[in-house]
């Protein structure tokens, strides 16, 4: 197993090295990817540029990184090694910007936010001008998508922060508490529940129960909170993370959808009786910023954290 220090003592040491943190960053963008294309394209470099400093580095090394006869390319043996010692060399490295970014009071850098479906059309515009007012040497990067996408994204350093709901990315990630998102049932006008001004789980019928596609870490929790099995078939099935969907359905239809507090307030008058509070419990989900453990830019984390529940309580 190389050390940590391998990239530190090998360049010291050996007079004729011309390993950079830029051979690094290129060899790292092409694991990632599985692609020198895609990674030349992440790297703003050409890919006959990227190629040939990966090639160096092959050379320096005595060996071979990545197989480029597999698609999408793949790290060797010897790679995966290279690799997990990159990854420590550039923390490393990035953690010496994050010191001086601090010691000089200044916040700045590239963010790289992922967020979940059921979040992201009821939050980002809230907080993201004010974000971006706030700290103007910060670039920020914004993807929707699912958890376990999320979570696979920011393993392969591809997202540095997920807005997520609390404690569904794993043990490996820190979590940023923001703020707790009650949640209310939607009920089609023609369903008896309609007629009631709070409801409880136990009420509702599984059968008309219509819920996010599989990969909706939403859905199992609404599934947990009624005490159903996961694999549960409601009579409706989408595969949509649209929570918009589901309430256009339950509007045309005799059934009941569960939506996040966060929505409500763009659910038209015509429609807010539909909205139900959930009773005989504390039926929530805590929405929370994720980062891996060995994350630097916690000084951004801490000021988007901030920005975010500052939006919200106004």
């Amino acid at each position: 197993m190389l050390d940590i220090n391998y990239f530190y003592t090998f360049a010291l040491n050996n007079k004729h090295t011309t390993m950079t943190i830029i051979q690094l960053e290129y060899l790292l963008a092409v694991a990632n990817f599985g692609s020198f294309s895609i990674a030349a394209d992440h790297c703003f470099v050409t890919q006959p540029s990227l190629s040939m400093q990966i090639k160096a580095l092959e050379s320096e090394l005595g060996v071979m990184l990545l197989d480029r006869s597999k698609k999408p390319v793949v790290p060797t043996e010897a790679g995966e090694v290279v690799l997990q010692q990159a990854r420590e060399a550039l923390r490393e490295y990035n953690s010496i910007k994050e010191v001086v970014q601090q010691f000089k009071g200044e916040i700045a850098g590239r963010i790289r936010l992922g967020v979940i479906p059921t979040i992201a059309p009821y939050l980002l515009h809230k907080f993201i001008p004010e974000f971006l007012s706030r700290y103007p040497k910060v670039e920020l990067e914004v993807r929707e998508m699912h958890t376990e996408q999320l979570v696979e994204q920011m393993n392969r350093d591809r997202i540095d922060v997920a807005l997520v709901a609390g404690g569904t990315c794993g043990d490996e990630f820190t979590e940023y508490e923001l703020f707790d998102d009650r949640f209310f049932a939607y009920v089609s006008p023609t369903n008896p529940l309609y007629k009631k001004s709070n409801i409880m789980l136990s009420d509702i019928d599984m059968r008309e129960l219509v819920l996010l596609s599989r990969g909706n870490c939403m859905r199992d929790q609404v599934l947990e909170l009624c005490q159903a099995h996961k694999s549960s078939q409601s009579r409706y099935y989408f595969e949509s993370g649209s929570l918009d969907t589901l309430m256009r359905i339950v509007d045309c239809t005799n059934n009941i959808t569960i939506i996040p507090e966060m929505a409500i307030e763009y659910i038209g008058k015509e429609h807010s009786r539909q909205v139900k509070s959930l009773i005989k419990g504390a039926y929530s989900r805590k929405i929370a910023l994720a980062v891996r453990r060995t994350y630097v830019k916690l000084s951004i984390v801490d000021a988007l954290q901030k920005t975010i529940i500052d939006c919200i309580k106004h």
